[in-house]
């Protein structure tokens, strides 16, 4: 089943066009999703999101909603699955919105195979562009994405999920590490100067 069956596909806003620049021009302001709050594994870093002002009141269908998948059009290609929490956020056209609409198909499962080698190494193939090399919609649409039962589609969301969790954890791990590892060496540097 390719992609474009199973989904809507929009790209996101044109920001540019849409923003204020005089505060008197100011008619919404809006929380815009960037470059910088997507990690490469396809979830959110910590970093702040953006305020976006808007010369005029945007539609809904450029917002981020729970259970949409946010593809990023420029390598590394990077999926996002929405949770509750990034439901609201501005889409740029940097992004391409994927709205599963087939029942039998888990966005889950789809953010996840999006973010495998095998297809990004396809869109990386099939980007277009001189300067910024970028996919599109088309190309988007005509991705395969094996047919799996349910179960099967829930038993890789829950493994993506846990896998996801348990990264964040180490990390924090070794960040601790890292500030324990510091506090140490600095200790004993003190203690030899006293």
């Amino acid at each position: 089943m390719y992609l474009g069956e199973i989904a809507r596909i929009k790209v996101g806003l044109v920001v540019s066009r849409k923003k204020a620049e005089v505060d008197l021009e100011v008619k919404a302001e809006y929380p815009l999703i960037s470059l910088k709050n997507i990690q490469a594994d396809g979830t959110f870093t910590d970093e702040p999101i953006e305020i976006f002002k808007s010369k005029e009141v945007l539609d809904a269908e450029f917002f981020t909603r729970e259970g949409n998948i946010l593809v990023r059009l420029s390598h590394p290609n990077t999926a996002v699955l929405i949770d509750k929490e990034q439901e609201g956020l501005l889409i740029p056209s940097y992004f391409a919105n994927v709205e599963i609409i087939d029942t039998n198909v888990l966005p889950g499962y789809v953010a996840w195979y999006l973010n495998t080698d095998k297809v990004k190494g396809e869109l990386l193939k099939s980007q277009m562009g001189s300067h910024i090399p970028s996919t599109n919609k088309q190309i988007l649409e005509k991705i395969s994405i094996p047919e799996l039962d349910l179960s099967k589609q829930q038993m890789i969301t829950e493994l993506q999920q846990l896998y996801r969790k348990e990264k964040r954890l180490y990390q924090k791990l070794m960040g601790e590490k890292e500030k324990f590892y510091k506090a140490v060496t600095y200790s004993i540097i003190k203690m030899n100067e006293g």
